[in-house]
């Protein structure tokens, strides 16, 4: 009588299976971790901005072009008003420019993608052609065109990023929804005289409902960085205050070409790539769950 034993090539390639599925699981799991801290100290920065800032960011406190003192720790803009200040109200403007742009644009996408997957025919050829047709335009030239061309304001920089935000998400809907509209749950709801739409908002939402969320996250940080660009270019709010605004005045006033980039330029580029940052890490860590639970 023989007894089988798994060979030690076998066995061993096993075992590092097993342990990088184990980093990887740490890897996700430190990932989420990271993103949610940052991004709850940063949503309490937009959420209690008064409360942490020391003046008002449209007040006048010093004499123009400081530099840090114990008054003003980040020294004061070409307007004597604190950069500290300034750099915590723009918080609030950022977020919630990227958070309004990522709902509006994954909602967009989410309608797309499930029409298109799950009725087929022409609906999914109409509207994969008009999909295809956003993510080969290039981006940045028609968002400052169309910036332009709307005008310098937040509400403008909304419209236009959701303008082409939304093709991702529908097309990774779609593939989705192309996957479950095949299972038997799906088929007997058709059989017990469920419509389109109820399957569509019910069975198929909730097949999908796990993705959405981890688009809203990368899209809101893509939001973030874009609009951050155009506010960099002058197409934002002038008379707001975010961190794209910062960065275009901070030009305007030179502040690029002699020290004042320190303390003007550097904090708000930190709290721009923190924010994408804590964003992607939180996104990539919902999607490689929903990977994991999907395989």
């Amino acid at each position: 009588m023989t007894t089988q034993t798994a060979s030690p090539p076998r066995l061993f390639s096993t075992l590092r299976t097993l342990q990088q599925q184990g980093s990887s699981r740490q890897l996700i799991r430190l990932s989420s971790w990271i993103g949610m801290i940052l991004l709850t100290l940063l949503l309490t920065l937009a959420v209690i901005p008064n409360i942490i800032a020391p003046y008002d960011s449209t007040e006048r406190v010093a004499l123009p072009l400081q530099k840090p003192n114990e008054e003003n720790i980040l020294g004061t803009n070409d307007l004597g008003q604190d950069l500290f200040s300034e750099l915590i109200a723009g918080t609030r403007a950022s977020l919630f420019t990227g958070l309004i742009v990522s709902f509006i644009s994954v909602l967009f996408g989410v309608l797309v993608g499930l029409i298109s997957g799950y009725l087929g025919g022409w609906a999914d050829s109409l509207l994969m052609r008009l999909t295809d047709l956003i993510l080969v335009l290039p981006f940045l030239p028609l968002v400052i065109l169309l910036s332009v061309y709307l005008g310098p304001s937040q509400r403008n920089v909304i419209i236009v990023l959701a303008l082409f935000f939304w093709a991702g998400p529908a097309r990774l809907i779609r593939a989705q929804v192309l996957h479950l509209r095949e299972d038997t749950y799906i088929e007997a709801a058709r059989a017990l005289g469920a419509n389109s739409l109820q399957i569509m908002t019910g069975h198929l939402w909730s097949g999908v409902r796990p993705l959405v969320l981890a688009q809203i996250v990368l899209v809101a940080s893509a939001s973030i960085l874009a609009e951050s660009s155009l506010s960099f270019l002058g197409l934002g709010d002038p008379s707001g205050k975010s961190w794209g605004t910062m960065l275009y005045f901070a030009r305007a006033s030179g502040a690029f070409l002699s020290d004042a980039w320190k303390w003007w330029v550097l904090p708000t580029g930190l709290m721009i790539t923190l924010t994408v940052l804590s964003l992607g890490l939180i996104g990539y860590s919902l999607e490689q769950r929903i990977s994991n639970s999907v395989s």
